[in-house]
């Protein structure tokens, strides 16, 4: 009899410990079906943040842009007392062809700079 009642304990301890292994595997598969729901959620806020973040940078270059243009046009106009308005166009773009063309240089220069102190 005491025999009998040993197996049944056994048996019973068995089928509670697969129970357990079971529960486990469940319980880690839904935390990590959450965890990866969590970063999906977070990816997706910071996608947000970053499209908003763009799409506020270029409005503010466009609206910058037509800033610029408007000064440019402010310049010719302001030049046209002194020379022709023909003049004045051609003396503005040179003048900024010049200022970018500096700009260019000094960046390629500066790149350049920065490239052979990575390399050694």
């Amino acid at each position: 009899m005491s025999n009998k009642m040993v197996n049944k304990d056994t048996i019973t301890q068995r089928d509670s410990l697969s129970e357990l292994i079971g529960q486990l595997a469940n319980n880690s598969a839904t935390v990590v079906h959450d965890e990866i729901e969590l970063v999906i959620q977070g990816i997706r806020e910071k996608t947000t943040a970053g499209r908003s973040g763009v799409i506020t940078i270029v409005l503010g270059a466009g609206i910058g842009f037509v800033a610029f243009m408007c000064l440019c046009a402010a310049l010719i106009v302001g030049l046209t007392s002194y020379m022709t308005l023909i003049m004045a166009s051609l003396v503005t773009g040179v003048a900024l062809a010049l200022v970018g063309g500096i700009i260019a240089f000094i960046s390629d220069n500066h790149q350049r700079l920065n490239f052979t102190r990575r390399r050694t």
